[in-house]
């Protein structure tokens, strides 16, 4: 269920007609959802009264519409240049917030541990805002054998790690690269390290541990795109 004209408007422009377009009566006046309304065919528009609308959203029912699709499922892109490897992120928050930072950074495809938090519930897609349809999202892969693949066919894998790691700027991320980011509490497993071939390290002061791990994926993004851009 997508919640919000936002991120109905971004299915629609990058994917398609929803399934079902569900409207709370009181938000027909809004423009935003008069348009939203005037992309899917009638038949497949609901019209709620208030108190049913605020019985099946999760938000405020300010946010006017929901729409119903069929979950995404993608495949993995072999032409892809730069990719993120999510290996047990289970905070539906910062599984949202990274997919919604790798789009803008112009990540080509995501692949997410078979213990990552589900790429398309409510919590995620809020925190993604609707990045979900702007990069190809794949789910339940097998990391370490997809990065043994990746490397063979002339790909670099680098995982972040809290320490020990080669400084992230001291590192080249201009090639075909696929940057790897574990969980919070335990890190990236030992049989994906095992298949990365460079493990880098983000440069903090002193009494620091680490950075969450969806900040931890924003700075690693932006410095490849600060490399490739320089």
């Amino acid at each position: 269920m997508l919640e919000g004209e936002h991120v109905i408007a971004t299915y629609l422009d990058r994917i398609g007609v929803p399934d079902t377009l569900l409207v709370a009566e009181a938000a027909l006046a809004k423009p935003g959802i008069d348009a939203l309304v005037a992309r899917v065919p009638s038949t497949d528009v609901v019209v709620l009264p208030e108190r049913v609308f605020r019985e099946i959203a999760s938000l405020p029912l300010d946010i006017g519409a929901l729409a119903i699709v069929s979950t995404p499922r993608q495949h993995e892109r072999d032409d892809a240049t730069f990719c993120v490897l999510l290996d047990n992120v289970q905070d539906p928050g910062n599984v949202g917030t990274i997919l919604r930072t790798a789009a803008a950074a112009g990540v080509e495809q995501v692949l997410l541990s078979k213990t990552c938090a589900f790429a398309w519930s409510p919590k995620t897609l809020r925190a993604g805002q609707g990045s979900q349809f702007l990069t190809t999202i794949v789910e339940d892969v097998d990391l370490a054998a997809w990065s043994l693949r990746f490397r063979a066919s002339g790909g670099r894998v680098a995982a972040a790690v809290p320490r020990d790691g080669t400084p992230i700027y001291d590192c080249d991320l201009r090639r075909r690269l696929a940057i790897v980011i574990g969980s919070e509490g335990e890190g990236i497993s030992a049989g994906l390290l095992a298949a990365s071939d460079l493990r880098f390290t983000i440069p903090m002061a002193a009494g620091n541990e680490s950075l969450n791990a969806a900040a931890a994926a924003a700075v690693a993004v932006f410095e490849c795109v600060r490399q490739r851009r320089a």
